[in-house]
């Protein structure tokens, strides 16, 4: 149950983690809370007050250890300790660095008994992009695609609407909302031109930042990502050889111009990576074309895919492969992925794993 409220704070808890919590008495919910969003209550403080006085002599449950640091709030473990609780169950510590003060410590030295460890491994699965970016400073990083069943994202015109069905594209938008960033290559704007925006039906997502790969900085002025209503920033991420003049008449679009490192004629993916990190940007997600995908793999930052399949065969050789550019020679040259998880998206087959 804590697991599932921490869900809630999904899109909106970054760059802290997202965080549930549930309090029981007598064998009876008395009191539930979430980390509804950066800066706001953590989830132990909202699930105390839900149960006001029940909490004393009761047992929380909590997916992160609480925190007992003033940050922009205050220490949960002092709350938890005037509550009365007299029980916490966490499923997993907080591994941030950063984060000064031994909670579980603190609430046991005031007499409260603590299990550690109970869904650990759900706990971290639902906040591994918050895991990468304490560890590492850099962002976890998603590639996703939509490909037919004989591997093309597109055809040889370029043309990939739509191959996957609407159920698979409400799910990409949910995925774009969970994440700060969305990354696509500049053939994908010239060919596409996406707005790369959250559109839900149900609640108002937010728009991750949209950060494109242009080296040479050719985008067109008209491109929808220079041109939105948004409560995010596009970035275009050029080489350093571009022009003062073309990088202020982009940013007088209102987008932002970050020249970055070239390698073998295409921005340096490993170095951009830190570069993003030092933004604050604890999870990406790509969305291709081809080249960018065979980029992203071929410099091993990508922690996890998520590849949809619709029941579709283009039927040659001609159509745009899901990652372009030469492979290996020999099949144990192929990267493994593991921990394979397989929905269904009314007829498309989504296969999600990590590298």
């Amino acid at each position: 149950m804590a697991l599932a409220l921490a869900v809630k704070g999904q899109g909106f808890a970054s760059p802290n983690p997202m965080v549930g919590a549930v309090i029981v008495k007598d064998g009876k919910v008395v009191g539930k809370g979430c980390h509804k969003a950066a800066g706001e209550a953590h989830a132990e403080i909202n699930a105390i007050n839900d149960a006001g006085i029940a909490s004393k002599g009761a047992t929380l449950y909590v997916s992160l250890a609480p925190c007992n640091h003033t940050g922009r709030t205050p220490p949960c473990t002092v709350k938890i300790v005037e509550a009365g609780i007299r029980h916490v169950v966490v499923a997993m510590n907080d591994p941030n660095p950063d984060v000064t003060g031994d909670g579980i410590g603190y609430i046991k030295s005031h007499g409260i008994s603590v299990t550690s460890g109970v869904c650990e491994d759900e706990a971290k699965r639902l906040n591994e992009a918050y895991i990468k970016y304490v560890t590492t400073k850099r962002p976890f990083v998603i590639v996703k695609c939509a490909a037919t069943l004989d591997g093309r994202i597109a055809t040889k015109t370029g043309d990939s609407r739509w191959v996957s069905g609407d159920e698979s594209r409400i799910y990409v938008h949910r995925l774009r909302h969970s994440v700060d960033a969305i990354m696509v290559g500049i053939n994908t704007v010239k060919q596409d031109d996406p707005a790369l925006t959250v559109r839900l039906n149900d609640t108002k997502g937010l728009d991750p930042t949209r950060i494109i790969l242009d080296t040479n900085l050719t985008i067109f002025k008209e491109a929808k990502v220079l041109r939105l209503n948004s409560n995010s920033d596009t970035i275009i991420i050029s080489g350093n050889s571009v022009s003062e003049d073309k990088k202020n008449a982009i940013e007088a679009l209102g987008a932002k111009v970050i020249q970055s490192p070239v390698k073998d004629g295409m921005i340096d993916l490993d170095q951009l990576m830190d570069r993003l990190g030092g933004l604050g940007i604890t999870s990406l997600l790509i969305e291709g074309g081809g080249s960018v995908i065979a980029s992203a793999l071929k410099a091993g930052i990508v922690d996890k895919v998520i590849f949809f399949y619709a029941p579709k065969i283009l039927g040659g050789d001609d159509g745009v492969p899901i990652c372009k550019g030469p492979g290996p020679a020999l099949m144990d040259g192929c990267m493994p992925v593991k921990d394979i998880h397989v929905r269904r998206f009314g007829d498309d087959v989504m296969i999600e794993g990590y590298i």
